[in-house]
């Protein structure tokens, strides 16, 4: 029986680390919908506890150091202690082994593929692409051909020291191409570049570019003159081109260190929660890395594991090595302090209950500086879209009454009115879409 008893307190101990991860997530989902599920599923995976914390008088009787005396109750009227059932269940999300009560057993059922259930629809609202692992492959394409023709120059001008600081943004942006390769390539492109600028620039010199039918024709003016209002093409395509490439890491970084810091607060709360209970600080790691919850989060936690698995590094050591490729400063921070936590020997749970204090903190400042930036755009939209047409309608309408020439036919205005609003609308969803926390 004290199996069986370790066994109901290990399910209760993984249905409190749910209960309390989802009331977290309550106090800080927006979503209406979203906060109801996660209520209900804190409501049945309580429900489940009492019904399996309610067989464990029984569990416990069972137990005994000596020998139990003898009763003299008759058979008939002698409490069954055995009505107890143990019960497998396997899940999507969870698989569990209790012993309850045989009357609690189908309530019990039911609850859980309730909570199944709820958790199912709320994983499902956080649905991701799903991750495609692939091999470390040969270059090939495009890439084999940048590598034949300027690997060797690229490998001149990375030992001369140049490229340095693209070789830490390729590192941060976790791009799939080796840092000369990479090199390599920005020189075919550029090259090629230059090569269809100087053939569109001839182009342009001999024939004349119209908007109106027909849009191609023959230029008629001198050509000298035409040449020298052409000869920025063959030099700001190429610069351009260059200038993409060198910067596309770096937009690259910032974009996954974005989504890196949505993650990290939810993340940071899951990994206390962890090791509250006590288990090994790379475990810990293990669990967040193979989570599907942390999409681009578990990647920079692989990088740690990967560390410690095939290069034999030490944890303290893999944490400083990944906080100086990581993307997300934040990310970078909590590397380095929990280095510096294990290496002192101080609390782990205290460390990562502070820190997501913190994390969660900025979180709700962002959420609020959103807020305000709504509520300025909004007087901004009822000043602009609502309130500016309609005096522009009234004053042309007056204009057009008092016999002013405006140039423009009643048809002709409230097609420009509508037509200017539309705009107008268009480009107040695209800022707020820009601006909106996506998470």
């Amino acid at each position: 029986m004290i199996d069986e008893l370790k066994k109901n307190v290990d399910t209760q101990i993984e249905m409190l680390k749910e209960i309390s991860n989802y009331s977290r997530r309550i106090e800080y989902a927006e979503a209406m919908q979203e906060r109801r599920l996660l209520q209900e599923a804190v409501n049945s995976l309580r429900r489940s506890m009492a019904m399996i914390n309610k067989s464990l008088p029984d569990l416990l009787r069972d137990i005994s150091i000596g020998k139990p005396f003898p009763s003299r109750a008759a058979p008939g009227k002698r409490k069954d202690y055995r009505r107890l059932e143990r019960i497998e269940y396997r899940g999507a999300s969870r698989n569990l082994i209790v012993v309850l009560s045989r009357d609690d057993k189908e309530r019990l059922l039911k609850e859980l593929s309730i909570s199944e259930k709820l958790i199912k629809k709320i994983k499902k609202r956080d649905t991701k692409k799903e991750e495609k692992y692939t091999e470390f492959k040969a270059s090939r394409g495009y890439l084999k051909q940048a590598n034949k023709l300027f690997l060797e120059s690229a490998d001149k001008w990375t030992n001369k020291g140049y490229f340095n600081s693209l070789s830490i943004g390729l590192r941060k942006a976790n791009v799939d191409i080796l840092f000369k390769s990479y090199i390599a390539m920005i020189f075919l492109t550029t090259v090629l570049s230059i090569i269809v600028s100087i053939f569109l620039m001839i182009f342009l010199l001999f024939i004349e570019v119209s908007a109106t039918w027909p849009f191609f024709s023959l230029y008629a003016g001198s050509y000298l003159i035409r040449l020298f209002q052409l000869i920025w093409i063959p030099i700001a395509i190429p610069v351009l081109t260059f200038l993409a490439l060198y910067f596309y890491p770096s937009t690259e970084q910032k974009s996954i260190g974005k989504r890196i810091d949505q993650e990290l607060p939810f993340a940071v709360i899951h990994m206390s929660a962890i090791s509250g209970s006590g288990i090994a600080p790379s475990e810990i790691f293990k669990i967040i890395g193979l989570s599907k919850e942390y999409v681009y989060l578990r990647k920079e936690i692989r990088k740690v594991l990967n560390q410690i698995n095939l290069y034999g590094y030490d944890l303290v050591t893999a944490l400083n090595n990944a906080s100086k490729s990581s993307p997300s400063e934040k990310l970078s921070d909590l590397f380095s302090g929990l280095s510096t936590t294990i290496t002192s020997g101080a609390d782990l749970t205290e460390f990562l209950e502070k820190r997501s204090g913190s994390l969660l903190l900025s979180y709700r400042l962002e959420r609020e500086q959103y807020t305000k930036l709504v509520e300025t755009f909004l007087d901004i939209y009822i000043s602009i879209v609502i309130a500016a047409p309609m005096i522009f309608l009234l004053l042309i309408i007056m204009m057009m009454v008092s016999g002013i020439e405006v140039g423009l036919s009643s048809a002709q205005v409230s097609l420009l009115a509508v037509f200017g609003i539309a705009v107008l609308n268009v480009v107040f969803l695209v800022i707020l879409q820009m601006k909106q926390p996506s998470y």
